[in-house]
């Protein structure tokens, strides 16, 4: 009993908080992580609250799946790295209508959520979904109340491919929806969907495997309706661009017969000031030890890991993190 307590005792304690995007493999990589000495308290509360929360110095990291600019990092003394690339997928509950049987394109996605599609037998629908019986049921669209990271990519996404909701309604972590019922977190879109009849909503594609939320499939770049699957994302995350400012590679709508269209990094913000730098090294230990040791937990989630090249320059990136003009995690 003491050898427990005093395992315990040698734990390392980093806080953190922000996306819910990430917010399952962060847990699972706590778990893990605590072979190793580090304890992961980790709050998903959210990107735009986790981004607030790491300004504010009230966390030892922030994480937020809409990579900030450069000058907002520099006023914030912050640096911005990835940890793993997940996809964003649309979740619907439509009765009789089983797991990717629905089909929809990203304009179609739009105009539910300008409000200008409202039943699920729409003949815009119905014309992609030969076969499948749909109902004349409204469509109750559910949206992110809070300032996410999630709605950052969604809307990234729809913006692409439609400039009326580019006008409209545009890219953000918070936008004026025109339609539907906000719900707080991933957790919270899951949730109301499984609760609504005729709802549709859009999480990060572990809540949907979690709550086992029947998902539709989505036109891509290439003209080819695909299916949700590890397969397809890591067709879109092959074309990922990191020799970008603040290492933000953007994934929407990339090329290739097989990729999914909404898929995206999610970053870890810290301090390059840092009032206690053994809290951040910590924070950089732990990212190190999911590198290292976090892939399958990762992959068994439908997540998609780095890179080893992007892990290693992420390692590298560390180095702007300085006290006394000294790093505090080693180079090489």
């Amino acid at each position: 009993m003491l050898g427990g307590r005093l395992a315990f005792a040698q734990q390392t304690q980093i806080t953190g908080a922000g996306a819910s995007f990430p917010n399952p493999v962060y847990q699972r990589w706590g778990e893990g992580a605590k072979a190793a000495g580090l304890q992961l308290n980790y709050q998903s509360v959210g990107s735009g609250a986790g981004v607030n929360q790491i300004r504010n110095r009230t966390v030892d990291f922030g994480a937020s799946d809409a990579p900030l600019s450069q000058q907002q990092l520099t006023e914030g003394n912050l640096m911005q790295f990835p940890t793993v690339m997940g996809a964003v997928v649309a979740i619907v509950n439509i009765p009789g209508v089983a797991e990717d049987q629905l089909r929809l394109t990203g304009e179609l996605l739009a105009e539910i959520y300008l409000g200008k599609i409202t039943r699920w037998n729409d003949q815009k629908i119905a014309e992609l979904n030969n076969g499948v019986t749909l109902p004349n049921l409204a469509i109750a669209p559910v949206y992110r109340a809070d300032s996410s990271g999630t709605s950052f990519v969604f809307t990234s996404y729809l913006s692409a491919v439609s400039s009326e909701f580019k006008d409209k309604v545009g890219a953000g972590t918070s936008v004026r929806w025109p339609t539907g019922a906000g719900a707080r977190g991933n957790e919270g879109v899951a949730g109301t969907v499984r609760n609504t009849r005729g709802g549709i909503g859009y999480v990060e594609n572990a809540y949907a495997t979690q709550n086992k939320l029947a998902t539709a499939q989505l036109r891509n770049k290439a003209g080819r309706f695909v299916k949700p699957t590890m397969e397809s994302f890591q067709a879109a995350a092959s074309n990922a661009n990191w020799s970008v400012a603040g290492m933000a590679a953007s994934i929407i709508d990339q090329q290739g017969e097989n990729s999914w269209p909404i898929v995206s990094p999610t970053f870890i913000l810290v301090p390059t000031n840092p009032q206690d730098p053994a809290r951040t090294t910590a924070v950089m230990r732990f990212f190190d030890w999911a590198f290292k040791n976090g892939s399958d937990a990762a992959r068994q989630l439908e997540y998609i890991p780095l890179p080893e090249t992007v892990q290693n320059a992420v390692r590298s990136a560390w180095g702007q993190v300085r006290v006394n003009g000294q790093p505090v995690w080693p180079a090489g």
